[in-house]
């Protein structure tokens, strides 16, 4: 079982903050890099938070949204899962794509690529931060995005992976592109012995 302590949780954090902030601003550097748009992002921030909390804080289980997701494997192993609301998702595309919030109306293939990509971005800089801190081997798979309510989305992901631990990383951070940005939320779903190593950093 994950220990379950405040000093435990205090030391991982710790040691996530790091990961946190490489990760996320080498993500958007490689965003930058595939739009030819020069994006920042704000300090991301990184808590620890039950599994059961995620729908309440991605809208509601009914609310629609998008999900992109991605398996971590090697050594390390978990998942990775963005879920954003669905207008919001909308707002992101136009961001990375440097079009006025409003110009994105539905998600095609092009979009829906546009997204998957944030997903493979920012899941492997964030595992390959991961993988420096501890030494280990971590690779993601290939990312899939989701159009579903929150609770459908959660309950695939939960149903095809069992194992996994009851307390999920959250990361939020501001991605800028100009005067226009977005909130984005980042779930990090690492396996018990995962979160063990991170926090010892072995």
């Amino acid at each position: 079982m994950l220990e379950r302590t405040d000093d435990f949780d205090q030391k991982l954090i710790s040691a996530l903050q790091t990961v946190a902030v490489e990760g996320i601003h080498n993500a958007a550097r490689g965003f930058a890099g595939l739009v030819g748009q020069t994006l920042t992002v704000s300090k991301p921030t990184i808590s620890l938070v039950p599994l059961s909390q995620i729908p309440n804080m991605s809208g509601g289980p009914e609310s629609e949204a998008i999900g992109i997701y991605l398996k971590a494997e090697g050594e390390l192993s978990g998942q990775i899962m963005m879920i954003i609301p669905y207008l919001k998702a909308l707002e992101l595309v136009d961001l990375l794509l440097a079009e006025p919030l409003g110009t994105t109306t539905h998600l095609g293939s092009f979009e829906r690529s546009a997204l998957a990509e944030v997903g493979n971005q920012t899941g492997t800089f964030f595992l390959n931060s991961v993988a420096s801190i501890t030494g280990k081997s971590i690779r993601p798979t290939p990312p899939a995005v989701m159009i579903d309510m929150v609770g459908a989305i959660l309950d695939i992901i939960v149903a095809t992976n069992g194992g996994i631990s009851d307390k999920v990383l959250l990361l939020q951070a501001e991605i800028m592109n100009g005067d226009s940005s977005i909130n984005t939320s980042f779930w990090v779903i690492p396996d018990m012995s995962t979160l063990q190593r991170i926090a010892t950093g072995v």
